[in-house]
């Protein structure tokens, strides 16, 4: 909600608080002023100048040399505007004049002749283009005829104005009209609050001789009333008018248009004006649209009705949806004459419904779909016949013609002093609480401590006790509400265990270069299907089904994070961006039941995708492409950051992955997940890069972690290394062979890393050779050659019994 502070003075006395103060006491009251713009800020010098004489430029065709009057004096002016002429009263920016931006007027000369300022238009003053008046589109803005010569030309415009813009949640839609804001910041500020006084001069003619009103749909339209206006007179509504709708983002049309805008802005009301003469008959029926029945909208679209839209009828045909939109064959136009003015309360629900059917998000239908005050409904036609006959001409025939099964209680609330203070933890004594709703304008009875309030129903917010404490405190101040700590027992805040561990891989993924991701939890029947863990694979999962999905490509619970997270691979890939890595902790949905009978079983899964460049140092030449050594040295770091030992990787197979860079993961025997490449057919399928994942079982990991810190003294004597390389056959597997070294090296073998495996030249065919660097240490003494001797010749004669294995000289 844009609010101009121009217009609320209409309303409340602000004239000796800053906006940001203002902002500031609404803020602290519960309503976010999320922004203050200030117009007009460069304008300087701007005043209003009478065209006395517009001649066609002799040195060019599309300008006009324009003597000026601008009250103190008389200027000429060069004007290119092509409405320019003779008997207007025109925006002026005299030399020195600022303009938005920074521009400075000059005196200057065009084509030979001297030009002393400029001629404005309003999107030269600073007005959005989107918010000018189609006549003065392509032009400058001329002023109406009462419009002061000399005068400044800022004020007239608004453009001297603050707007503060609200963000409202969906519970204070009272505060979607400026009577609502009015009273809101009266009781922030505890201050007057001053309404328009409604009065209007009705003919001796009946408004129910020319109109009838019929509702079909009572649930869904329990009030409708209708007005009758004669004789009006189309043209623009006053400048004051136009003024305040754009300064609350509304464009001006013309005035019997704005003055049902206006009264929306102003009580929160939507009205809608249908030319009588137009209408087609005599008769306003409100019924349920019939199925596949058509209407052409305002916005010169045919749209085809559900039979769940209420929709507003001349007997026989739509003429408006309700809440929504009106009809084009009843438009206001420029030869209107008499009006039919509607006034209306809709259900919510129905507005809500045909809404979105439709894609029509308009003031009326955010104003109907939040609610809008009962009691308003009718008084905010009256002020629209109000301003119709000061600023229109109208003619308004005596009484509306209604249909009335409108609920307009007020919700009654009893409570005591005592139960709101304990509520609170205050001690506000009950003159000052009955002062607060007094502040809020909500009627009340009192009896010494007790409170009866009737919650007025432009708050319909307020219903139960609990809405009554909240009133109290934001109006006695957020920041004057005591500072208590619990009482009783207690525990000391922190971090679970599992919230620890959580945390350190997240630190250690993104520490790896990772970037979290955050996937659907649903996914396409397709997805749900791959890249399942063999293990979870082998129960046979179902992937639950949506009653109602939104799409088919969400329509079913996921059985691992892959799928999406590929998807999101793919997406960024498509943008151009090549290198990838993310990864994401969630949770995976599990049932084994075909016809789901209880709720399925929720797994937490920790996920990798990498794809594209992970090293590249241009200036040494040095590049390296992701691979699956990569990742797997990623999951290792991982499970050694969470102190997981006995880690294996196993050759495997998966269908989604490449047969032969996949391998399941182990600790300590237990199956924790998998890791591989994404096969190539699927790559291609899903417009992939070499693109690498893992997945791992979280819940294990989480717990079998271990968090306690360990400490292992610095050596106090030195390391040895050797090189041993071993020739074996080619499918004999390093890590087998590391295994053994590392038993028959104990207990002075330290570390063990393969450097280099061979096959090719000088290589007995069906062989390899495998090259591991050793490290040996001792922590109690310094090693002697005899010992390192010893447990190398272990390390040798091992790898000869177990794997055949000759030593490479």
């Amino acid at each position: 909600m844009l609010v101009s502070l121009n217009w609320l003075k209409q309303y409340v006395d602000i004239d000796d608080i800053s906006p940001e103060d203002l902002a500031e006491k609404i803020t602290k009251s519960g309503i976010e002023v999320e922004g203050i713009e200030t117009l007009g800020d460069e304008l300087k010098n701007i005043v209003v100048g009478y065209v006395k004489s517009c001649e066609q430029h002799p040195n060019a065709d599309k300008l006009n040399v324009c003597q000026v009057d601008v009250g103190d004096e008389e200027l000429q002016i060069i004007c290119g505007a092509p409405n320019v002429q003779a008997g207007q009263k025109v925006a002026v920016a005299k030399p020195g004049a600022r303009l938005p931006g920074g521009m400075k007027i000059k005196k200057t000369k065009l084509r030979g002749e001297v030009s002393n300022g400029m001629i404005c238009s309003q999107q030269e003053l600073g007005t959005d283009p989107k918010f000018v008046q189609k006549e003065f589109e392509d032009g400058i803005f001329v002023f109406p005829e009462d419009a002061e010569v000399g005068a400044d030309a800022v004020e007239l415009l608004n453009l001297d104005d603050t707007i503060l813009e609200f963000e409202l949640t969906p519970n204070r839609s009272d505060c979607l009209s400026m009577n609502g804001v009015g009273y809101e910041v009266a009781a922030v500020l505890d201050r007057t609050l001053l309404l328009p006084n409604i009065e209007v001069d009705t003919t001796t003619q009946k408004a129910s001789d020319h109109i009838q009103v019929k509702v079909e749909e009572p649930e869904l339209n329990p009030y409708y009333g209708a007005f009758v206006i004669q004789n009006v007179k189309v043209g623009p509504s006053p400048l004051w008018m136009r003024n305040r709708l754009i300064a609350a983002g509304i464009r001006p049309i013309n005035n019997v248009v704005d003055i049902t805008n206006y009264v929306l802005l102003e009580y929160g009301q939507p009205l809608h004006a249908f030319d009588y003469d137009r209408f087609g008959s005599k008769e306003v029926v409100i019924r349920a649209a019939r199925e596949g029945e058509k209407i052409k909208t305002l916005d010169d679209e045919e749209r085809t009705l559900k039979s769940e839209h209420l929709v507003i009828t001349n007997g026989e045909k739509p003429v408006a949806i309700a809440g929504v939109m009106g009809g084009a064959d009843s438009e206001v136009h420029e030869g209107t004459t008499n009006i039919l003015l509607e006034a209306a309360f809709f259900n919510p629900l129905a507005v809500r419904t045909a809404s979105k059917h439709h894609g029509i998000r308009s003031e009326a239908s955010i104003r109907y779909e939040k609610g809008v005050d009962p009691n308003r409904v009718k008084e905010a036609g009256q002020r629209a016949c109000q301003l119709l006959q000061q600023h229109a001409g109208g003619e308004v025939l005596s009484g509306e013609v209604e249909f009335n099964d409108l609920d307009v209680s007020e919700p009654v609330i009893d409570f005591d002093t005592d139960q709101i203070n304990q509520k609170l933890g205050t001690s506000i004594a009950t003159d000052e609480m009955a002062t607060i709703f007094e502040r809020l304008q909500f009627e009340y009875q009192q009896d010494g401590e007790h409170f009866t309030v009737y919650a007025p129903t432009r708050r319909g917010d307020i219903t139960i006790v609990e809405d009554i404490v909240e009133e109290v405190a934001r109006i006695y101040g957020y920041d004057y509400l005591p500072y208590t700590l619990p009482e009783g027992a207690s525990t000391a805040g922190g971090l679970t265990v599992q919230q620890q561990l959580k945390r350190k891989i997240h630190q250690y993924l993104q520490g790896a270069g990772l970037n979290e991701a955050m996937t659907y939890s649903l996914t396409s029947e397709k997805g749900a299907g791959m890249f399942v863990d063999p293990v979870l694979k082998e129960r046979n999962p179902q992937p639950v089904k949506l009653a109602m999905p939104m799409s088919e490509a969400h329509s079913h619970l996921r059985l691992t994070l892959l799928p999406e997270m590929i998807a999101s691979v793919k997406y960024n890939i498509a943008r151009r961006q090549q290198d990838i890595a993310l990864y994401e902790l969630g949770s995976v949905y599990i049932s084994e039941e075909k016809q789901i009978t209880k709720q399925p079983e929720e797994k937490r899964r920790l996920a990798a995708a990498i794809s594209g460049t992970w090293v590249s140092h241009q200036w040494q030449k040095d590049v390296k492409t992701v691979d699956f050594f990569v990742l797997k040295g990623i999951v290792e770091g991982l499970l050694s950051m969470l102190r997981l030992h006995n880690v294996s990787f196993e050759a495997a197979t998966m269908e989604e992955l490449h047969p032969g860079r996949t391998a399941v993961i182990k600790v300590n025997g237990d199956h924790v997940g998998f890791i591989g490449q994404v096969h190539p057919f699927v790559q291609t399928e899903w417009d992939l890069n070499d693109t690498y994942v893992f997945e791992l079982d979280l819940d294990y990991l989480l717990e079998h972690a271990d968090l306690e810190e360990s400490y292992e003294p610095i050596p106090r004597y030195p390391s040895v290394t050797q090189d041993l390389a071993f020739v074996v056959d080619e499918s004999t597997k390093a890590k087998h062979m590391m295994d053994v070294i590392t038993e028959a090296g104990s207990p002075f073998l330290k570390d063990i890393q393969v450097f280099d495996i061979y096959q090719g030249e000088h290589m007995e065919e069906g062989k390899k050779s495998i090259a591991y660097t050793l490290r040996f240490q001792d922590p109690e003494a310094t090693l002697k050659d005899e010992q390192i001797e010893k447990v190398r010749e272990q390390i040798v004669q091992a790898m000869e019994e177990k794997f055949n294995a000759e030593l490479r000289g």
